[in-house]
């Protein structure tokens, strides 16, 4: 059985161990051993489900090469608490597995988990905020308003109504937008972008959207400081001085500028117990237990390194502002000692990174209900994390970028013309209200509506493809429709009059002689007689 991979999903933590207990009973040997003299038939030792099953992990895509053998050794006293295996005698239940001699051995059907049944949250359909809320009585009609990029063709057309060729369009005012109306919108585009880098049809199953606060993301995204940390408003839950001061001094070994050098050998394993007991402590991770099943399913990503690290860009963004700062600050202190080479062993038998991942990885991911797999796919994260904080842990500029516009898209005034090009949808919707046409009219008129009129009324004076009784008939209609656009573009008669020169006709060129008779004989007269 070849191992795959398990993509972004709801459920990707149980998907995962039917994986391995698959994987596991197809992979391990079984052979005859013999026990106090006595033979058991196909059965293992301990040792060999061991190296069996570090083997598998390490080289299964979804876990990698950085599962430790303490770390297998843990999830197959798991196994038999599960009775995925069982001793020779058929005892299980308890988490007493040792890597050592003793005998194991398979049952007769290993129980994979079924899909659990989580609790209806309600479906909740993420809409833009109605920001312009009818009165009591009144009923209006909302319509979807798609901002377009115009030629000069299209300004002919969509405002061809002032040469009457156009029944009726409505113009849409909006007005200003609140601060709840612009939070409900960030939250709105930031989930609906996290479900398409996810690539699933819903977050319904992978995320309660109820629980998403809007507050969090636009204070996450930009109450920062030059860093890109969080700076908080409500300064009491800031980490307290003295856990800064040491996570400062071992991130920044051993140059530290605040506190003077150490005198004791051992001093940084000191301060690093300090800083892990004191995470330890924390009765929630600080990627929350709301949001456990969201950052499960980004690790299906880690083999799209581009599109992993987007998802968790924008996973971070939900946080709570308090647990996004503590996350970035130690998860930089993490980095900065994993890559420091001049920075003192803190364990004699594991290496730096990995105790900086089996430290903290409990206290950044787990879930609230024990998960059998919480330890592996923890440390699987915080491995991505402390290779990638820097662009992880930043605002996403892109997403940041387009919900700008999309809410400066919403404050402008919009119009909206009958035809078959308004039916095109812009997600995510924007709406408006309808008005009459002669409320329509009226606000033509208004001076925030005369600047298209005056670029139309421009294209009609310098349109070279029209002939001169087209184009002076149309401006005659213009003039009436819109009698005070036309007399600032064309104050006096002599400045419409530069439109239409006059030719001067030139008369062909008179010839000599077409101006003598045709030759005649010469007749004497009688005056001539004598």
């Amino acid at each position: 059985m070849e191992p795959r991979l398990v993509g972004p999903g709801p459920y990707r933590a149980t998907r995962l161990w039917n994986e391995i207990i698959e994987l596991f009973r197809a992979g391990m040997p079984l052979r005859k051993h013999r026990c106090r003299f006595k033979s058991y038939e196909r059965c293992f030792k301990a040792s060999e489900a061991v190296d069996c099953l570090h083997e598998l992990l390490g080289s299964n895509q979804n876990f990698g090469p950085e599962v430790t053998r303490n770390q297998t050794v843990k999830l197959l006293k798991k196994f038999l608490k599960n009775h995925v295996i069982e001793d020779i005698k058929g005892r299980w239940g308890k988490e007493d597995f040792q890597d050592d001699g003793h005998l194991y051995r398979f049952p007769p059907s290993s129980p994979l988990k079924s899909y659990p049944k989580k609790p209806s949250c309600g479906k909740e359909v993420i809409k833009f905020p109605d920001w312009n809320e009818p009165k009591a009585g009144t009923s209006q009609e909302h319509i979807p308003v798609k901002s377009v990029m115009m030629n000069s063709e299209m300004w002919y057309k969509r405002h061809s109504i002032a040469i009457g060729e156009v029944p009726a369009c409505k113009l849409v005012f909006r007005r200003e937008l609140t601060q709840r109306n612009i939070e409900e919108i960030w939250k709105s585009m930031t989930l609906s972008r996290l479900q398409k880098v996810l690539g699933l049809d819903s977050l319904d199953e992978v995320l309660d959207t109820k629980l998403v606060n809007s507050k969090h993301i636009v204070q996450n995204a930009y109450n920062v400081n030059k860093q890109g940390i969080v700076t908080l408003e409500d300064k009491s839950k800031e980490l307290p001085h003295w856990i800064l001061s040491a996570m400062k001094c071992l991130a920044n070994w051993p140059s530290c500028s605040d506190l003077k050098q150490p005198t004791y050998s051992g001093f940084e394993r000191d301060v690093f117990k300090t800083i892990v007991d004191y995470f330890g402590q924390t009765k929630e991770p600080l990627l929350t237990f709301h949001f456990f099943d969201v950052f499960v399913s980004v690790l299906g990503l880690l083999q799209k390194h581009s599109k992993a690290i987007e998802a968790l860009q924008i996973s971070c963004l939900l946080l709570p502002p308090e647990n996004r700062k503590r996350l970035q600050l130690l998860v930089r202190m993490m980095a900065r000692i994993s890559f420091n080479k001049d920075f003192p062993p803190l364990s004699e038998s594991v290496r730096t990174r990995n105790l900086m991942v089996q430290a903290f990885s409990r206290c950044i991911l787990c879930s609230k209900d024990e998960m059998d797999l919480d330890e592996l796919l923890a440390a699987k994260l915080v491995s991505f994390l402390m290779d990638n904080y820097q662009e992880i842990l930043s605002v996403p500029s892109a997403l940041k970028s387009s919900i700008e516009e999309h809410v400066v898209h919403l404050q402008r005034v919009q119009i909206k013309y009958a035809g078959p090009d308004t039916d095109v949808t812009f997600p995510p919707p924007s709406f408006c209200h309808q008005i009459s046409t002669d409320e329509f009219e009226s606000c033509q008129r208004a001076t925030g509506s005369q600047e298209p009129l005056a670029a139309l009324l421009e294209e009609i004076a310098m349109n070279k493809e029209i002939s001169v009784k087209d184009k002076k008939k149309k401006l005659k209609q213009f003039q009436k429709s819109y009698p005070e656009v036309y007399r600032v573009r064309f104050p006096t008669p002599e400045t419409e009059a530069v439109l239409f020169p006059e030719k001067n006709k030139q008369k062909p060129p008179i010839l000599m002689w077409a101006l003598k008779k045709p030759f005649q004989p010469f007749h004497r007269t009688r005056s001539f007689r004598m």
